[in-house]
């Protein structure tokens, strides 16, 4: 059954993230990851939002829009399990789904009007910079929340590995974390790499590779030693392959 059905972008998320590689693969797993959602016309009256400072997080409805063009499967390789099993499409997360939508819980700090536009200052998100935003719903804790909910296969978070710096990568972090368009850099870096970003297939094998993540307009150039992640470089100027 076919339905018609125009969805259009609400607004759009500004975020860290350019590129989807290093992107945390469940929202609130990078909480110094700070962004915004920037409200389009002609949705952009204070009016929408109005009590909306009231709840402390929200629901983010959203297009995968990149991925829309791939199409989607019936069955996909969850990266909880090595990529190497497949699960049905709707028993997952996964980011090609048959018509593209996406949801997220985000944590609300502001809301800002500026010059006739709203915009919602947020973090923990776990979007792409540019998403557009479908959609806006409070997050309701009595509801939305389920002590006793059952996770699957992702009934916990990720194992963390450490993440450390070069002498070179630590001086220039220092120098990149004094301005201001790189809010709590350093714990952005640490929270995104420590989930260590690499294929499933990639994480039982030596891995001599150097790779790159981008944040804000940064490459953050890493590889995995010992079971360890060491930093080696942050340059200005994103290169996303």
């Amino acid at each position: 059954m076919t339905f018609n059905c125009q969805i259009e972008a609400v607004a759009f998320c500004r975020t860290p993230y350019k590129q989807k590689f290093g992107i945390p693969r469940q929202p609130g797993l990078v909480p110094s990851a700070r962004g915004f959602v920037e409200l389009q016309a002609p949705y952009n009256h204070i009016d929408a939002v109005r009590g909306l400072e009231q709840y402390s997080h929200l629901w983010l409805l959203f297009s995968f829009h990149e991925n829309l063009s791939q199409g989607w499967k019936t069955t996909v390789r969850p990266p909880r399990l090595g990529g190497n099993e497949k699960l049905g499409v709707f028993a997952t997360r996964s980011t090609f789904r048959p018509n593209g939508i996406g949801q997220s819980v985000v944590k609300l700090h502001k809301i800002h009007q500026k010059k006739g536009s709203v915009i919602l200052e947020i973090s923990g998100m776990d979007l792409l910079d540019g998403t557009p935003i479908i959609d806006i719903k409070p997050y309701i804790p009595f509801s939305d929340s389920q002590p006793d909910a059952l996770g699957g296969i992702a009934h916990e978070a990720p194992h963390l590995i450490d993440v450390s710096f070069t002498q070179e990568a630590k001086a220039q972090l220092l120098g990149y974390s004094k301005l201001e368009q790189y809010p709590r850099l350093e714990e952005l870096i640490i929270g995104v790499l420590a989930q260590d970003p690499r294929p499933a297939y990639k994480k039982s094998k030596a891995d001599p590779k150097l790779y790159q993540v981008a944040l804000f307009d940064l490459d953050i150039l890493w590889h995995v030693i010992d079971e360890r992640i060491l930093v080696h470089e942050i340059k200005s100027g994103v290169s996303v392959n």
